[in-house]
């Protein structure tokens, strides 16, 4: 019976136990839940207090805020009220302004129908007035109102015609005066780059000999020898009583050399006959055409000219024995290839096609006694036949003015041409030539009514005309003298320029007795 009670006691126990620890945890979560409901309770509290609290702190941020944007709002509508007190007393004191200046105007307007009525008035007495003076003035000078209006007219265009005279005369000194300045500086610098000296060549070839008995010899039995060398060499030998001394006098200065270097063959050999007079011929025309080709290629190499056919360098070479006016025309040519590159050089034109003009310019002169026509001509149809460029074959045949100019370079080649031509002691003129082209400048001179007396000066490179003073007055003068130098310019051929100067003197003379 123990056995059994002491299980159930025990299960008991346990079961108390068991139940009291249950009710202490019960006990302690229902006090750690009050705890919690109260710290539930004070925090909720808090929260209420804080947010009662921003709820007024945001009453009065919110209260002052709307202070401020009342007050902005007021000090704004007072702002515009003031704005518009004084846009209403401008407006106000314009109105004013517009209703006394339409006053002012209604005034004005009668005043300028008053003045209106005044001038239509006067008008009419004014054409009254100026009818009376018509008729009075016709009385008076016989003339009729469209006489009296050519007249005027014919008054009125000589004064405009002085003002634009002036007025031409001025602008054209500047732009000469510009114009020169230039272009001296741009001939003065080529000249110093290119100067060469110049001798005179003569046209006829003087074979010294070495005694008066070769000319016996040179003549030959009957004149066998003189006819043979002649005929040969198409020179003409001339034997005189020039002592110890023959001429050679030909055309082509080709045929000139070859006979002058054969007949100095023939004496320096001694025998002198047809047969060895053929063999000197023939040696000394070999020897000719070697030196043409040299004197070419020379010529091409001195200038930087390439590429030229082989004829027209022999024609170059030819030039060696060519001369005008005494100038070596080979030379010349050189000498203007010079100074047309560097004129083109210094203007912007092309100086490789002034260059090459320039030296091409004569080389018409190489053959214009087998040709007919100029040697500009001829030299432009030498060139074109040779494939030149369109630009050389222009400058060569232009520089004569026989065609009209159309580039630069042709105007360059032309006053390189007359640089050259022009330079003192580059050609040697006649004495017959050199008067000849006086008489011609002074009677162009006295051609032109009102000329009193002119002269020809500088070796005709300035002309001066005195004319009469009651005839020509000073307009008149600038007039004539314009006249004069493009008549001359138009009818005479010379070299560089010529400077027209027309002198218009008064004078006053009185005798005390």
């Amino acid at each position: 019976m123990i056995q059994w009670l002491l299980p159930v006691i025990v299960a008991v126990a346990s079961a108390v136990v068991a139940y009291l620890i249950y009710r202490a945890k019960i006990q302690a979560a229902e006090e750690k839940l009050e705890a919690q409901l109260r710290e539930a309770e004070q925090v909720k509290q808090n929260a209420r207090e804080q947010l009662e609290a921003e709820r007024r702190e945001l009453k009065l941020a919110a209260k002052e805020e709307a202070l401020k944007l009342r007050e902005q709002v007021e000090a704004e509508m007072k702002s515009q009220r003031e704005e518009l007190d004084k846009t209403k007393r401008r407006l106000e004191e314009r109105e004013d302004r517009i209703e006394r200046l339409s006053t002012e105007m209604d005034n004005r307007s009668r005043n300028l129908r008053n003045r209106e009525e005044e001038i239509e008035r006067r008008e009419e007495r004014a054409e009254q007035l100026v009818e009376e003076q018509e008729r009075e003035l016709q009385r008076v000078s016989g003339l009729t109102r469209s006489q009296a209006r050519e007249m005027l007219l014919a008054q009125v265009e000589e004064e405009i015609e002085q003002d634009a005279n002036q007025l031409v005369r001025q602008t054209l000194a500047k732009a000469e005066e510009e114009a020169d300045r230039k272009a001296n500086e741009i001939i003065a610098w080529a000249i110093q780059r290119c100067a060469v000296d110049h001798t005179a060549e003569s046209t006829v070839s003087v074979v010294a000999l070495p005694s008066d008995d070769m000319k016996g010899r040179i003549i030959g039995r009957e004149g066998r020898n003189i006819r043979a060398f002649e005929q040969a060499t198409g020179v003409d030998l001339i034997v005189d009583d020039t002592p110890e001394a023959v001429v050679l006098s030909a055309f082509d200065p080709v045929r000139r050399e070859i006979a002058r270097m054969s007949l100095e063959a023939l004496i320096a050999d001694g025998r002198i006959h047809p047969g060895r007079i053929e063999e000197a011929v023939c040696r000394a025309r070999e020897e000719i055409e070697e030196t043409m080709k040299s004197a070419g290629e020379e010529a091409t190499y001195e200038t930087s000219v390439s590429g030229l056919h082989p004829e027209l360098v022999r024609l170059l070479g030819k030039l060696h024995f060519r001369t005008s006016y005494g100038q070596n025309v080979l030379k010349h040519s050189i000498e203007v290839a010079h100074l047309a590159g560097a004129m083109a050089g210094e203007c912007g034109a092309r100086p490789a096609i002034a260059r090459r003009a320039g030296l091409l310019h004569d080389i018409g002169k190489a053959v214009d006694y087998e040709r007919d026509g100029s040697h500009a001509l001829i030299g432009m149809e030498i060139c074109r036949s040779r494939q030149e460029p369109e630009a050389v074959v222009h400058a060569v045949a232009a520089h004569h003015e026989e065609i009209p100019m159309e580039s630069v370079e042709a105007f360059l080649v032309q006053a390189a041409d007359a640089i050259s031509a022009a330079r003192p002691g580059a050609r040697r003129e006649t004495l017959e030539s050199y008067l000849k082209r006086l008489e011609g400048l002074e009677g162009i001179a006295r051609s032109f009514q009102g000329v009193e007396k002119c002269y020809a000066i500088q070796a005709g490179r300035e002309l001066r005309v005195m004319v009469k003073p009651d005839s020509i007055d000073d307009r008149q003068a600038h007039k004539l003298a314009k006249e004069m130098a493009s008549r001359i310019q138009s009818e005479m051929e010379y070299p560089g320029q010529i400077r027209v100067t027309v002198i218009r003197e008064t004078r006053a003379i009185e005798y005390a007795q």
